[in-house]
């Protein structure tokens, strides 16, 4: 039977140089009360010293709180010299903090994607000593290139190239974990868990097993407490065999996703709301390089959405009313339903299933999904994509490596330059007032978060979609293949792509609907085409 205790007394629990895991993903399912317990202790007493912090999606600020953007969230609350010595996990754009320390090479750390940490957490979980994979290959992660080392301290190696039946793999090899920190919403007196208010099922079973398989410490966090027995035991998704403390959060860590909103009974599934349709965009160059990639998609599509340019898509079809032909999932596990955006990304309002984010991965690394709309910060000649490392900046790719690898289609989606690229529409035109200073396509990105290599050898179809042009990857390298009404081939694309591309012969012009604004009535035509 679990034990009821403070957070005071739960952050004395954790000793110097203990391999402590998080539960967490964006801002939902974060044990906020003990991470920032914890913190106080550090700062009072010093202690704990030398902790490896191990979660499988990046947690924390994420600039979503107005009402005090500089108040410490989530992972941050660890980045102290002398608490954090090694960090393992799949984001630090959430944790700016640690990112810093990161890269000024003051802590170990890996940016590992997160499906594979949900697969390896599972396989903790059963003392297997780890996970084959074929997601990674050819990126950062791969053992030939960086294998997930995000800065120049980080030296051992986590993951090895091995050879089965005469294919390559990648083998991750497990973590010994010796507590615990996980966040669910109501704990019975036994100290049974449930989750009945919480928008991403996340990890904290796997990661309490894969604890108590060390013999380690399992400490929860909950909203509530109920009596003993009346948890509905089909509700139960933490049993109080594998639970060692409860802590009730403080009443300002309560709400389902920080504060971003307290509780909405259809972000969790309690019930279903009547939603008009997603919002829709402004014409700007975000929703022309939206509008151009909703022209991919087919009847019946199983789409995985990124943040940011993946809402831009949904609130598209809305817009032009094939919304409902569509299954839009997410990979903190929903799937169907209004994908959320800001602080609730990881949640749908209206989802018709919420799994397991292990489990969603699993089905994303077996192509069960028929396109993947991500983000590129930099692309480049061979179709490689890097999202999760910049110059000075430390970034991990969450959930990018599996969802791009595994989806059918990948549309990668971004503006051609950036810093101070100023555009506008006129006219049923791109018009580029003012040209970034920095070129995005590029002779080699500065880190491979997506291979360019692997999506030939795999024959997949890749297309990289700007606000003023078109590329497809082929065998034979990047091709040019549309360009936006308005724009010069010479000055505003070729003279701006620093790598190597070649110019297809049938170069279209993309569809002038794009650029009007009034809804292109493009449903009928979405509507014919057939899956491939």
């Amino acid at each position: 039977m679990a034990k009821f205790i403070t957070k005071e007394e739960a952050a004395k629990l954790i000793p110097d140089r203990a391999t402590l895991a998080v539960t967490g993903f964006v801002a939902s399912n974060v044990p906020e009360t003990l991470c920032s317990a914890l913190e106080d202790r550090f700062i009072k007493e010093g202690c704990p010293r030398g902790l490896t912090l191990f979660s499988e999606g990046g947690f924390g600020h994420f600039n979503f709180f107005p009402d005090n953007p500089e108040e410490i969230r989530g992972q941050d609350h660890f980045a102290h010299e002398g608490l954090l010595a090694k960090s393992i996990t799949a984001h630090y754009g959430m944790a700016p903090a640690t990112g810093r320390l990161i890269a000024r090479n003051k802590i170990r750390a890996y940016a590992i994607p997160q499906g594979i940490l949900a697969q390896l957490t599972h396989a903790m979980a059963g003392r297997k000593p780890g996970i084959f994979t074929k997601t990674g290959i050819g990126t950062y992660v791969d053992p030939r290139i960086d294998g997930g080392k995000m800065n120049l301290i980080t030296d051992e190696d986590i993951v090895r190239v091995m050879e089965v039946d005469g294919e390559e793999w990648l083998f991750f090899k497990s973590v010994d974990l010796d507590a615990c920190f996980i966040r669910c919403t109501t704990a019975d007196e036994l100290g049974n868990l449930s989750m009945e208010h919480d928008t991403v099922i996340t990890e904290p079973l796997q990661m309490a097993q894969a604890v108590k398989a060390r013999d380690g410490i399992v400490i929860a966090e909950v909203t509530r407490v109920a009596k003993a027995g009346t948890l509905d035991p089909r509700r139960v998704r933490v049993p109080f065999i594998v639970v060692d403390y409860v802590v009730v959060s403080d009443e300002r860590h309560k709400s389902q996703a920080y504060d971003a909103f307290y509780f909405n009974p259809a972000a969790c599934g309690e019930l279903r709301v009547p939603v008009d349709s997603i919002n829709s965009i402004p014409l700007d160059q975000r929703k022309t390089i939206a509008r151009r990639a909703a022209m991919e998609l087919f009847p019946g599509a199983i789409v995985s959405l990124g943040i940011g340019i993946g809402e831009g898509v949904a609130a598209v079809a809305a817009e032009e009313g094939f919304d409902d032909a569509l299954t839009l999932t997410v990979e903190g596990g929903a799937i169907g339903g209004i994908p959320c955006g800001g602080a609730g990304f990881g949640a749908s309002i209206n989802a018709c299933a919420m799994i397991h984010q292990k489990e969603q991965f699993d089905f994303y690394d077996g192509c069960g999904v028929d396109f993947c709309f991500l983000g590129m910060a930099e692309f480049d000649e061979s179709g490689n994509v890097n999202v999760s490392k910049m110059p000075g900046r430390v970034i991990g790719s969450g959930g990018f490596v599996n969802i791009s690898q595994g989806a059918k289609e990948a549309v990668f989606c971004g503006t051609l330059t950036t810093g101070g690229l100023k555009t506008k529409i006129e006219d049923g035109k791109m018009v580029i007032v003012q040209e970034g200073g920095t070129k995005k396509l590029l002779p080699q990105v500065e880190q491979i978060t997506y291979s360019g290599n692997f999506a030939v050898q795999n024959k997949k179809k890749v297309i990289y979609i700007t606000e003023r042009c078109v590329f497809e990857l082929r065998p034979d390298g990047m091709v040019l293949t549309e360009i936006a009404p308005g724009i010069d081939l010479q000055t505003h694309v070729l003279d701006q792509v620093v790598g190597k591309i070649k110019v297809s012969p049938d170069l279209k012009v993309m569809d002038h609907r794009i650029y009007l604004p009034q809804p292109m009535n493009i449903k009928d035509e979405i509507g014919v085409k057939k899956r491939p």
